[in-house]
């Protein structure tokens, strides 16, 4: 078993290699919607040898009393746990690191449907970062940048001081007890948490670099800027400022951190590729992942149909809950825009187009709902009896998502490359 090599030595030893060889990358976060997406991460980074990192938000992996997470119900030790398992299974012995996406305060919807108070609100974001913590997590996103008792921008004053609390609180803990010293990763996409041109991005490094070395404190690996992406549906509706990443990556450079960009889904071929040459550290994609998936479960379904249509097997009813599922599960709404988001969950299913959008967009939601789940193993059931393999067939589309990114970061090969820079 080789040293793990944290994330912040990670990142130094990506420096040095574009500082000795004329060779750029931009590493690639990727969601963990799924057991299924996970599999396919472990299989390309295998076959192409690159680092992956795993970003679970909140609402995806978190402590069971604070709901867990709508992937298998994983809490924080389950997800690691799982990541091990199977790694092994695939025997994946490259670099893989844990990391917690958009972490902190009312970071789960439902914290800020509820609008808990400021203190209830950062007790929890606490107390879940000490799971991270505990379980075994490499990098935490510190992200204070919600906060349902403000309207509109958030106060830099206040993030900052949300921020080095936070990360206070985390170092803290992790020192009493002993444990290995971790990455950080902090600002935020959205457009409330302020950081929305170079000016203001490079004041909040500045001032965020010498608060955190008056205490002693590590400074974060990633500093998130918005470049302008906006992920809606299955598109990127935002307007792509190249000048903004350009100038946010040099930013963040003079304090030797990387500008972190999130929202990287459905980006064109051509943005993609330009990536490490506009010194884009970072990119974080996950809902694109989970369309994938769900694509695939919906094109299996129509051979299902096929069988069914000539007397070879009944239907599981899948395409029936899932569409029903994802509806009623209403997270839809946080990618709708407009009037559509507002509309009832009957008015929804009245809508045939609007609720097929939503099963292809929102289906991932809902892969653990009993309904879908049974309906979907009885269907594979069918198909497995035709004689085909539709788990590897849902694995390999995934694959073809994530290869997408994974080429256009140039991304092949980066784990011996940073080997061999870590040693130097």
């Amino acid at each position: 078993m080789k040293e793990k090599i944290t994330v912040a030595r990670m990142m130094q030893a990506v420096y040095h290699m574009e500082e000795a060889e004329p060779r750029r990358c931009t590493m690639l976060g990727i969601g963990p919607m799924s057991e299924p997406v996970i599999r396919a991460s472990f299989e390309l980074a295998k076959e192409k040898d690159f680092p992956l990192l795993f970003i679970a938000s909140r609402n995806q992996i978190d402590a069971r009393q604070f709901g867990g997470g709508y992937v298998r119900g994983w809490d924080q030790k389950d997800f690691v746990q799982a990541l091990r398992t199977i790694a092994a299974e695939v025997d994946f012995d490259g670099l893989y690191y844990v990391c917690r996406d958009h972490g902190g305060p009312w970071q789960r919807d439902k914290e800020r449907s509820d609008k808990l108070p400021v203190a209830h609100a950062m007790a929890i974001g606490k107390e879940s970062y000490l799971e991270d913590l505990l379980a075994g997590f490499d990098l935490l996103h510190i992200d204070p940048t919600k906060d349902p008792h403000i309207d509109g921008v958030i106060p830099m004053d206040i993030v900052l001081d949300r921020t080095v609390e936070l990360i206070e609180y985390v170092e803290n803990e992790r020192k009493a007890r002993g444990l290995a010293p971790i990455s950080y990763e902090v600002g935020t996409e959205e457009t409330n948490g302020g950081l929305t041109s170079d000016k203001a991005y490079a004041e909040f490094i500045r001032t965020l670099s010498a608060r955190l070395s008056e205490k002693e404190l590590p400074m974060p690996v990633f500093i998130v800027g918005q470049t302008g992406t906006l992920t809606r549906m299955t598109e990127n509706v935002g307007k792509y400022n190249t000048d903004a990443a350009v100038w946010l990556s040099a930013d963040a450079r003079k304090f030797g951190v990387g500008l972190k960009e999130h929202n990287g889904d459905y980006l064109r071929d051509e943005l993609l590729y330009l990536h490490p040459v506009m010194g884009v550290t970072a990119t974080n994609v996950a809902p694109e992942y989970g369309v994938a998936e769900t694509a695939a479960y919906l094109e299996l379904a129509k051979v299902e149909a096929f069988l069914v249509a000539r007397g070879k097997a009944q239907s599981s009813g899948f395409v029936a809950a899932l569409r029903d599922a994802s509806v009623r599960c209403e997270r839809w709404r946080k990618w709708m825009v407009g009037a559509d988001a507002q509309k009832s969950v009957d008015e929804v299913l009245a809508d045939d187009a609007m609720t097929a959008l939503i099963t292809r967009t929102g289906g991932h939601y809902t892969f653990e709902e009993l309904q879908v789940k049974t309906a979907l193993e009885k269907m594979f059931e069918t198909l497995r009896a035709a004689g085909l393999c539709p788990e590897r067939s849902v694995v390999d589309c995934i694959k073809r998502s994530i290869g997408r990114y994974a080429e256009c970061f140039q991304l092949t090969g980066m784990t011996e490359k940073i080997r061999a820079y870590a040693e130097q």
